[in-house]
């Protein structure tokens, strides 16, 4: 009988443990256990890396950040301080026995210093505002960093005295200039941004710039720390020149300011050789197109002997860094989707160092991403994969990248994940290759066909790839295979391909979307009575666009869309930057063509069952453009749902309770559809 007994728990205890070890699909609150790494810096003597550790906190429904530290070899991992605050921008000093860094205090952002060897840690500052572009000079004295300077709005009127204890209304809000509102901050208070420097130890910030203009870039000392050199806009008509700045260097002990670009288009991103000759900084002549390559420049430092020594490579360069012995420098780039981390000698021979780079937006498969590089040329970056966010890779001694973090095991090793496969498909339009990318549900059965959910990427002049993508691994959970394609105006197939929506927006982007619909039908692994489609932000529009061009959907979600690009022109908060580069001339100049390339000019054929989506403080695609879509469609008794996400900019999924918002509401709209 306990012979029994015992056989028979042993029986439970074992069907208990598989039971635990199923993975199930990934689950929508599993948003909040995700974490990722971001940027990472690597000591002097490669020895150590620190990095910000990034999660969700549940309660707060926001995104928080913490600083972790880990040896090369991926031991001794753990927290910097023991200090439950936001920390950011950690900077190590040039001999390797301090990191500067951003903490969040009651008060405001603050510049920190950790020391290595004691572990303590002190308070430097006592600053205005939050510090930025924070960077050591080469002796280690002085912290260098960007902070905003507030200045008073305009009066037009003075309001008379009112009666002591009334309650009149809020004071008027007076603006003059060209951008004063921005997604996701709202309206921007006046002032400008400038460069400042604060002693290692501790003090009082100096102020190096002045006038108004902005300086919020990145900032390179010299060599010999007498200088520190940026990039601003501070030309005549800066407003105006909205695509310009240039590249200047400041005397931190004049405070004299010279320039050493003067080319019509953006120069920025200056780095000072090791050897203090030679400044690298990334740039392109405006040509005002829809899409220019960014390319790699070196001059003089005084501004002489301009050359671009990244021709061979075409694709847009970016993430500069001289390497220790000033013979070249390391730079990032995307080619076909996936993000790259390569070497450019100075005279332009260029060896790819790394893949994957990324895994930084957790939403969508965006490019993203960030690396460091050691005196030794020991490499860190962030590596991503479809099957996992941000973590740290480390390349030594030439050999193959090796992870040194695993920070969601704990989480995604109990999930079934949607495989992610490439695929490529060829245009009708002109026989081009266009890529894509397709995600098959968890547990995936080949015999089978699937409904088909199309997800338009956003832009129009970026890329998907094959990155870690939560929404996209919620919608393939859901039962559909999910089909990401990379249309002509996609980033990472040379100038030519990205900019072929010049003057031609939307166009035939669209037939490369339909071209991989047929493609992905005729392979037979897809439903064509159940294909679904959806997108943000251009890839609203691209779905708006769809849905007026045919009727073959069961059902759309049109999010955070340009319909109107007349209204949209003149009402976001970049509305000054769309003409000539997007279309010629101005709204009021070219009605006919800015109303030939709106969603909202083909509503009368659309049929579809739409659900329309926007955030309410969406300043980018305002939802009055959102409306003029679901009052269409409603005057047109066309089935239609206005979802309106409160507190949400252009970013809905920044929130990641708005994450798991967008992607219940698409699946629930698409399932009363998928019969």
């Amino acid at each position: 009988m306990y012979r029994l007994f015992f056989l028979l728990l042993i029986i439970l205890g074992v069907q208990d443990i598989n039971a635990q070890s199923e993975k199930i699909p990934f689950q929508p609150l599993d948003v909040f256990e995700l974490e990722w790494a971001s940027n990472p810096q690597i000591a002097p003597d490669g020895s150590q890396i620190i990095y910000r550790r990034n999660g969700y906190d549940i309660m707060k429904d926001t995104s928080k950040g913490s600083l972790w530290i880990i040896n090369v070899d991926g031991s001794s991992h753990r927290k910097l301080t023991s200090r439950e605050v936001n920390e950011s921008q950690a900077k190590w000093s040039p001999s390797g026995d301090r990191i500067a860094f951003v903490s969040a205090t009651d008060e405001g952002s603050e510049l920190y210093m950790y020391w290595t060897k004691t572990g303590q840690i002190a308070k430097l500052s006592q600053l205005e505002k939050s510090p930025g572009n924070i960077t050591w000079s080469p002796d280690g004295t002085q912290i260098a960093f960007t902070m905003f300077i507030s200045q008073k709005p305009p009066v037009v009127a003075e309001m008379p005295a009112k009666p002591k204890g009334a309650d009149w209304g809020k004071p008027v809000r007076i603006t003059d200039r060209l951008k004063h509102e921005a997604d996701g901050r709202g309206y921007m208070e006046p002032g400008f941004t400038h460069i400042f420097t604060i002693p290692a130890e501790g003090g009082s910030p100096r102020q190096l710039t002045t006038n108004d203009y902005n300086h919020n870039s990145n900032l390179s000392f010299s060599p010999d720390g007498n200088f520190i050199y940026f990039s601003a806009n501070r030309v005549e008509d800066w407003e105006y020149r909205f695509n310009n700045s240039e590249i200047y260097k400041v005397n931190i002990t004049t405070k004299q300011i010279t320039t050493l670009t003067s080319q019509d288009g953006p120069d920025y991103n200056p780095i000072a050789s090791p050897d203090g000759k030679t400044v690298a900084f990334l740039g392109y002549l405006d040509k005002v197109q829809a899409h220019q390559n960014t390319v790699l420049h070196l001059m003089n430092t005084d501004g002489s002997n301009r050359r671009i020594i990244s021709s061979a490579l075409d694709e847009s360069v970016s993430n500069i860094s001289w390497d220790n012995s000033g013979k070249g420098l390391y730079f990032t780039y995307d080619f076909k989707g996936n993000s790259k981390i390569a070497y450019i000698t100075t005279s332009g021979k260029i060896t790819k160092l790394a893949d994957n780079l990324g895994g930084t937006t957790l939403g969508r498969p965006y490019a993203s991403g960030s690396y460091a590089v050691a005196n030794n040329g020991t490499l860190v970056y962030t590596q991503t994969r479809p099957e996992y966010p941000a973590d740290l890779a480390v390349i030594q001694n030439k050999k193959a990248p090796k992870l040194i973090t695993s920070l969601n095991a704990d989480v995604l090793g109990h999930r079934e994940l949607g495989t992610t496969e490439e695929v490529w498909y060829t245009s009708s339009v002109d026989g081009r290759d266009i890529q894509g990318w397709i995600v098959k549900p968890p547990f995936y059965d080949s015999s089978k066909t699937y409904p088909l959910l199309v997800e338009n990427h956003g832009g129009p002049i970026l890329n998907y790839g094959d990155r870690f993508t939560a929404e996209i691994q919620l919608y393939a959970a859901d039962g559909y295979i999910v089909f990401y394609p990379n249309p002509r105006g996609s980033t990472s197939y040379g100038e030519e391909f990205g900019n072929l929506l010049y003057n031609n927006y939307p166009g035939e982007d669209y037939n490369d979307v339909m071209d991989g619909v047929d493609y992905l039908v005729n392979k037979g692994i897809v439903d064509n009575e159940k294909l679904f489609v959806t997108g943000g932000s251009a890839g609203g529009i691209m779905t708006a666009w769809i849905i007026g061009k045919n009727n073959r959907f069961k059902a759309a979600v049109v999010a955070k869309p340009v319909m109107n690009w007349i209204s949209k022109t003149l009402v976001a908060d970049n509305y000054f930057g769309y003409a000539n580069s997007r279309y010629p001339g101005q709204p009021w100049e070219n009605f006919e063509t800015y109303w030939k390339f709106s969603p909202i000019s083909l509503v009368g054929h659309v049929e579809t069952p739409t659900m329309v989506m926007v955030g309410l403080n969406d300043l980018r695609t305002p939802p009055s453009e959102a409306k003029q879509l679901y009052h269409a469609l409603k005057l047109r008794k066309i089935e239609t749902v206005l979802v309106e996400i409160p507190d949400a900019s252009h970013g809905i999924a920044s929130k990641p309770s708005n994450l798991i918002t967008k992607v219940a509401h698409t699946l629930a709209w698409f399932k009363k559809y998928n019969k």
